[in-house]
């Protein structure tokens, strides 16, 4: 693994301001045989979060922020996204197999002196930016790095403040975890970086993970639900499950493995910040391009083939009601339907 700083030339921090609850996450990555590769990740918060799928075409022209001089661009890939509240991208995966995921990181401070005059980017269309013009993780890290652009991002559900970070994984396993630091954004590279959770930052939580290994996680393990523990557990058990080439049963490993680490429905740590009940689970097959979704108080998984959606440029924009999905299991194409676009909450 490699680090890459991007510093601005002046680093005045901004107080953040966080929330004192903070939504929780676990993401793994499974690297089986045949190039199969699935990301898993868990969506935790304290109450249920409406997430809708959306298929959006290649060739739409999209703002990442409703300010004047944001960043602007044209669609080069279609994606499927996870949308929250119908209004902020959490997620997703693009034709090219590039998946970015985002997850809770309590300690960010995305802007300092230098970036305040930078194209606004809204959090709510930054993983749809990446998915959208990046085929893979060395063109994502490249254009993030330049770092020309100030992200912010509104409160929500009571006025809690969007601090994260994100996992970039491509088809060939090239990843990058993606954090700021009072305004510096820190891009750690790697090939097929297995685990990301919360907070400490990257450098840390994989020195916590350090320690453990050495301790033999086949003779102990940390049992609980704390952003450490889930980091430690999910690397351990992804490093000793079998290998497969098989979609089916590669989907079964990682999803056990997830589950391993996700947080029981209802259960909460009153004062924890990064301790909620999981979700949501959903699973991207990079290789064979399918998004599975994985509902908390759905009795089975249904996923999307993104290869069997129209993603040419004029296209229809595509939705999946989640809410009407209890009884979905397996490929679920069919309950797609035309939608306009979301509205982003800038």
């Amino acid at each position: 693994m490699k680090l890459k700083l991007f510093l601005p030339l002046v680093a005045v921090a901004v107080a953040g301001c966080i929330g004192g609850r903070a939504e929780a996450c676990s993401r793994v990555l499974y690297v089986g045989d045949d190039s199969l590769r699935i990301v898993g990740r868990s969506l935790d918060w304290k109450t249920p979060i409406p997430t809708n799928l959306y298929i959006y075409p290649r060739g739409m022209e999209k703002k990442g922020n409703s300010l004047p001089g944001s960043v602007t661009w044209t669609s080069k890939y279609g994606s499927v996204y996870a949308v929250g509240y119908d209004g902020g991208v959490t997620e997703g995966m693009n034709e090219k197999g590039l998946v970015v995921s985002g997850l809770f990181c309590k300690g960010t401070v995305y802007v300092n002196d230098s970036t305040k005059s930078r194209p606004p980017m809204s959090l709510a269309m930054f993983p749809a930016w990446i998915l959208d013009v990046c085929a893979d993780t060395p063109e994502a890290v490249a254009m993030l790095g330049a770092q020309d652009f100030n992200i912010s991002g509104a409160t929500f559900d009571e006025g809690t403040v969007s601090t994260l970070h994100w996992g970039i994984t491509d088809s060939q396993g090239r990843c990058a975890m993606v954090e700021y630091d009072h305004g510096n954004i820190r891009i750690y590279e790697g090939q097929d970086m297995a685990v990301l959770t919360n907070d400490p930052p990257y450098p840390q939580i994989t020195a916590i993970e350090e320690y453990w290994a050495k301790k033999g996680g086949s003779h102990t393990l940390p049992g609980t639900v704390s952003s450490p523990d889930r980091f430690v557990r999910a690397s351990f058990f992804d490093r000793n499950v079998e290998k497969t080439g098989d979609a089916d049963l590669g989907l079964s490993i990682v999803r056990s493995i997830l589950m391993n680490v996700s947080v029981p429905y209802t259960y909460t740590v009153k004062g924890e910040g990064n301790v909620s009940s999981t979700q949501w689970r959903s699973f991207c097959n990079i290789r064979d391009k399918r998004y599975y979704f994985d509902v908390a108080t759905n009795l089975g998984v249904f996923y999307v083939d993104l290869t069997k959606c129209d993603l040419r440029k004029g296209a229809p924009v595509m939705k999946l009601d989640v809410s009407k999905s209890s009884d979905y299991v397996g490929e679920a194409n069919s309950h797609l339907f035309k939608t306009a676009p979301f509205t982003p909450m800038y």
